[in-house]
């Protein structure tokens, strides 16, 4: 995918959802992995002409796995001229050794998250930035549908009135795929995910089911997509 098609996505979803307004200063979340490192970049060259000026700093929340190593991330930021910090945790600590979570994905991901806002607050941030793309969001769709029984994902924009901050997620109109591209052709610096789970989440199944659907069924996700963005669901 190229840098244009890129920026046309993301500029689209930013529009449709009034995701970006005067003066915000937006955290990103980066993890190493191409998603992230994609919206970083792509938020990054948006500012240069976008008609509404912004900040972006990148935040990195270290769980505290031995092997992570974040100075290519900080390297790419500054690259970008974007201030780049890392909020050490013992999380790995407290869902692998402590607890020993037999299903360690959603205490992870509420202390994750607790951390990233928490330090996003204290940098001054009002907005925080996540790199779900559409696939992400087929994926919830699907897991809603088949283990909660309801019609349901997360949406563009979520006001998160705890933490006092805007979420948005400027990925959503690109496809896993074309980011994957992307990443490759620009020599992002992605970094496997030191998580022993990762890989092999309930949200990975609902990838491969979409895979599965695809084979039989071309146009499944454009026609998922297009039923989520009139369904009248909460936020779309």
């Amino acid at each position: 995918m190229k840098t244009q098609k890129l920026l046309t996505y993301i500029r689209k979803a930013i529009d449709d959802y009034h995701m970006i307004q005067e003066n915000d200063r937006i955290a990103v979340g980066i993890s190493g992995g191409k998603d992230s490192l994609t919206l970083l970049y792509a938020l990054s060259r948006l500012r240069e002409f976008y008609p509404k000026s912004y900040e972006i700093i990148a935040l990195t929340v270290d769980l505290g796995f031995e092997q992570y190593d974040t100075s290519s991330l900080a390297q790419f930021a500054n690259h970008l001229q974007i201030d780049y910090y890392v909020e050490k945790t013992q999380i790995a600590n407290i869902v692998f050794e402590y607890r020993n979570e037999p299903n360690p994905c959603s205490l992870c991901s509420r202390l994750r998250k607790g951390a990233f806002n928490e330090k996003a607050k204290e940098l001054g941030c009002n907005k925080i930035a996540y790199a779900h793309h559409k696939d992400d969001v087929l994926a919830s769709f699907l897991m809603s549908l088949l283990y909660e029984g309801r019609i349901h994902t997360f949406s563009p924009v979520t006001n998160l009135q705890r933490a006092n901050l805007q979420l948005i997620r400027p990925l959503i109109y690109a496809y896993e795929g074309e980011i994957h591209s992307f990443a490759q052709a620009h020599g992002l610096p992605v970094a496997k995910n030191p998580c022993p789970a990762d890989s092999t989440t309930k949200r990975q199944e609902a990838k491969e089911l979409l895979i599965g659907l695809k084979a039989t069924v071309p146009e499944v996700k454009e026609r998922i997509f297009s039923a989520i963005r009139g369904s009248g669901i909460d936020g779309w």
